[in-house]
């Protein structure tokens, strides 16, 4: 097999929606950034961990790791200990049940080239768990709810049933997100027959369409991690035809015309910034585009020797350090995450984030009142 499928999970609802986007993702190389690579220092630190918990003889890969931190040692235990929680109850419910750590999972059957690796299968009588751990802190992942399941994990589920179903007479599949960085685990459970037949509906008809070029062009949420978002026709035709809606001043427009722009607001400033993007790589590259230039932005001043400045105080007769009790992730690594929740655990407070307007189907639990309001009700 080939590291990368044209069909990959990862892609797959994004496929789906917009089918000619595979081939054209195909003809493109991979892109990195840091949060991607943070993201494969974390999974690696994740697979060693779980391995090790199940009893396997594995090396550490810390010292091999760029990205490696107290923050991702902390997360990574949260997720080993998430997982070991779901193994210990597969065994509650079955003598024998099956884990596997970065299964590689075949599921050409549902489309010609189609296979992926996912982070934990478990096993078990009447069920399969399919566990994926997500690194990133931007966007919350959601599993899905059983009228629209996550395809990446459906794909994943899809495929371990091929080689596992007829084992263990599997009725159900759960499939988890596990996303410590956002606090969001997001986990559906769906009946297996269901399943089977969004694989077939779904799916593969979708999967035959990408591999021949075919299909319509679609914008939306799942332009995010196209290779071709900055410059796509049919993302920027969207992103124009919304762009025309009379803006007249907010305090003019009525409640209902402010409920169609809200969720479009979100798709136009990321098509606009992705062009920006483009334009901005094009020209270091050496394209001049009429009327514009680079400029270098904006930077704040830094020492360029740290330790050299201190010197140069203290030879001075001042004192060039602040005394500063040392962050939540730093005072972690310096008493352990045991002791650090034995000493400290009970004064530590999570205060309440930033009110942000979000979709209804967030997971998020939706705020009781408003900071505006609890002053009111204290005030009256």
């Amino acid at each position: 097999m080939a590291d990368h499928s044209i069909l990959s999970p990862s892609s797959m609802s994004r496929i789906i929606a917009c089918p000619p986007s595979a081939m054209e993702n195909a003809k493109l190389p991979d892109e990195s950034s840091e949060y991607a690579a943070q993201g494969t220092d974390a999974h690696a630190l994740c697979e060693y961990k779980l391995r090790s918990y199940l009893g396997e003889r594995v090396s550490d890969p810390r010292e091999n790791l760029t990205w490696y931190d107290q923050e991702m040692e902390i997360y990574t235990d949260d997720y080993m200990t998430f997982v070991a929680g779901q193994i210990i109850e597969a065994k509650e419910k079955c003598l024998d049940p099956v884990v596997m750590v970065e299964q590689k999972l075949d599921m050409t059957e549902y489309g010609e080239g189609m296979f992926g690796t996912a982070d934990c299968v478990i096993v078990a009588d009447g069920n399969l768990h399919i566990i994926d751990f997500k690194y990133g802190s931007g966007v919350a992942v959601s599993a899905g709810d059983t009228k629209k399941v996550n395809a990446q994990l459906a794909c994943y589920a899809l495929g371990a049933l091929l080689v596992y179903d007829f084992l263990y007479d599997i009725d159900t599949v759960t499939m988890t997100i596990f996303q410590p960085r956002r606090e969001n685990v997001s986990s559906v459970t769906v009946d297996k027959g269901d399943l089977l037949r969004w694989g077939e509906e779904v799916l593969k008809p979708a999967a035959a369409l990408a591999l021949k070029g075919g299909g319509e062009y679609r914008a939306g949420d799942h332009c995010r991690f196209c290779k071709i978002r900055n410059n796509c026709r049919k993302r920027a035709e969207q992103a124009m035809e919304e762009a025309k809606y009379d803006f007249r001043p907010p305090s003019t427009l009525e409640d209902r015309e402010i409920e169609e722009l809200l969720p479009k607001l979100e798709g136009m400033i990321s098509w606009a910034e992705s062009v920006k993007e483009y334009a901005l790589k094009a020209a270091l590259d050496g394209k001049s585009w009429n009327g514009w230039k680079i400029v270098e932005g904006q930077s704040k001043r830094k020492y360029k020797d740290e330790l050299a400045v201190a010197k140069a105080v203290k030879a001075a007769g001042y004192d060039p350090y602040e005394l500063k009790v040392l962050g939540i992730t730093d005072m972690t690594k310096l008493l352990g995450k045991t002791r650090f929740n034995k000493l400290l655990g009970k004064l530590i407070v999570k205060p309440a984030g930033k009110p942000t307007l979000v979709p209804v189907e967030d997971s998020r639990p939706e705020m009781k009142k408003t900071a505006e309001e609890e002053f009111k009700e204290e005030t009256e």
